[in-house]
């Protein structure tokens, strides 16, 4: 069921960023060593560490936590003892749930893809209920430290009846603020050496 996102977490070692302008060809064995100075050296390397994943080449580890009414898991990818890549997923009050991502190179965030999800019952009977989800995705372009470009996407998916595919649907840009997603990162990154489960970050 497409709103049991708790129960139905997809594969961390496949980011769900669509390919929304950032399909570029790349070597999924190279180490890049250029330095990231526009939004295109961005799409390059976001294209070089998704196939990195998507081949699953990097070390991975992780900690679950538990904080309030959100409970969460945080997956943390090495290249060569490197952190490359911080996956923080979480569900909330049950009818919610987000998905961040941050991409790294060199100790520095340069792209953020966030997927949040608020599913509700959509018609049906108490039997054989329907449902809705609210989705929206947010691709944030960053150098040294700060929003370069920021993307966002609203649609919806219906357990019952036509969907349109995410893939056409147009990002707009916004402007937007990472302060609060850059906080949660440095937490996560305090805590990068947890196990088990822990409580608020």
């Amino acid at each position: 069921m497409i709103s049991c996102k708790k129960e139905n977490r997809p594969d961390p070692q496949k980011t769900e960023t669509s390919n929304d302008s950032m399909s570029v060809k790349s070597n999924p064995d190279a180490v890049s060593d250029d330095s990231i100075i526009s939004v295109e050296d961005i799409k390059k390397e976001y294209a070089l560490l998704s196939s990195l994943l998507a081949s699953k080449k990097l070390d991975s580890s992780s900690f679950t936590y538990f904080c309030n009414e959100r409970e969460g898991e945080v997956v943390l990818y090495k290249q060569n003892g490197k952190i490359r890549m911080v996956k923080d997923f979480y569900s909330e009050h049950s009818h919610f749930s987000s998905s961040t991502q941050y991409f790294i190179k060199d100790d520095q965030v340069f792209f953020i893809f966030q997927d949040e999800t608020l599913w509700n019952f959509d018609g049906g009977t108490p039997e054989k209920p329907e449902t809705k989800d609210d989705i929206t995705e947010k691709r944030m372009y960053i150098l040294n430290n700060k929003p370069v470009q920021c993307l966002e996407k609203t649609y919806s998916v219906r357990s019952k009846g036509n969907n349109q595919d995410p893939g056409k649907i147009a990002s707009r840009e916004t402007k937007c603020d990472i302060s609060g997603l850059m906080k949660n990162y440095q937490s996560i990154i305090r805590n990068k050496d947890k196990k088990g489960e822990m409580g608020c970050l």
